[in-house]
Formats: C-alpha cells, structure tokens, sequence
C-alpha cells in the first residue's frame, strides 16, 4: 500500500498497483460545478478519490461510482466506509452495466487518454479500453437532462471529445486549459457539459500551475 492521502477531511487509501492520485484528479474535483444535493457518478472512480474530493466540497451528495478493477472497486468502498461516507460502487464495464437512466445531476470522469496502440506516454493504466466514445455514452444516459459531465484530458483530443459528447446529448459549456507554465504548451484540459445544454462555449483564463508570485 501507498502512503495514505489527506483529501480535506477524509483519509485516502490506495494500493500500489491502483493508478497513483495526480493533479488531474485535483483539478477535476475543483473545476466541477458541485451543488448541494446532487447526485454524483464517478465513472472509472478508481479507488474513489473524486468522490472523497467531491464530498470535502460538499457534504450533501449521493455518491456512486464505476470501477472495472475488483481490487480498486474493493478499495474505493473501504475509503467510503473508513470516511464514514455512504456511497454505492458497482464493479464492471461502463459498456455492459445497466446504468440506470436519468439518475444522475453530475457524473465526472478522469479517463484513460491514449488510444490502445497509440504509442503515446503513461503507461497501460493510461491506455484506453473504453474509448471517448464510451465514457460520453454512459454519461449522456445517466445524466438527466441539465445535469453536468465534467472531465479531464488531452488538448490534443478536444475536437474528438466535442463530437462524442454532443452525440451523447451533452453540450461543452465550460473549458479551461492546464498548463505547466507561460511558455509551455497545454498538457490537460478540463471540460463540462450540460445534457440538452443550450449551444454558447465559455473559454476560462488558462491555469499556470508553476505560477510565480
């Protein structure tokens, strides 16, 4: 096991072979419009840190969430239950589950970002086996029509995700790009849409991250 992690309140726990908590996770669980009350899916949750994120934003949240891993799935429900967090974690394919339609206000998402094969960087747990396509797809049927899908990628595959999105019932309505400093190109990209969203982009400030004072 990992050293545990402080996230807000909450004691997070992860194994070594669970992909490690990054910045992406932190600045997915902070960019999110998150409403009291909300019901939230996190899809491919891992071991649940953007539910223990989310949760230390706000405290009244139902909570579920979507792990193909056994062992990560098994994780996230112990970080629920040693948090003292009530949450459902369903253990499978977002392609084979029955996802209950409509069910959900807010579904976030910090996806594989390479294609299989692609040759790119980060690893196998980086790699796709769901694609763009697939993760859209099981937002749009959870999501009821105004409710959010928030997530975290590669600027490289923003047109890929608009497309894939909209074909889900999802409209980009928030866009803000990451970058490592002034003189760097964007390495990530943080998006959410509305399901049945009115047309009309809002393009945030980019986030330097090595900002100097």
């Amino acid at each position: 096991m990992r050293a545990p992690e402080q996230l807000g309140p909450y004691i997070y726990r992860q194994s070594d072979s669970c992909f490690p908590l990054g910045q992406d996770s932190l600045l997915l669980a902070s960019f999110a419009t998150v409403r009291r009350g909300d019901r939230v899916w996190d899809l491919g949750c891992g071991a649940g840190a953007l539910l223990l994120l989310l949760a230390a934003r706000e405290s009244d949240l139902t909570l579920t969430g979507v792990e193909l891993s056994t062992a990560d799935s098994a994780l996230a429900r112990e970080n629920l239950e040693e948090n003292k967090l009530t949450g459902t974690i369903l253990t499978g394919d977002i392609r084979m589950l029955a996802l209950p339609a409509g069910t959900a206000s807010l579904v976030v998402c910090n996806p594989p970002y390479f294609k299989a094969g692609s040759g790119a960087s980060g690893g196998p747990a980086r790699m796709e086996e769901a694609g763009l396509k697939d993760w859209c797809a099981a937002a749009g049927r959870l999501l009821k029509n105004g409710g959010r899908f928030a997530l975290v990628h590669r600027p490289e595959r923003l047109a890929e995700l608009f497309i894939h999105m909209r074909a889900g019932g999802i409209e980009p309505k928030r866009l803000q790009l990451v970058q490592h400093g002034p003189d760097t190109a964007p390495s990530a990209v943080l998006v959410e849409g509305v399901r049945q969203g009115r047309p009309g982009l809002t393009v945030l400030p980019v986030l330097l991250m090595n900002r100097r004072n």
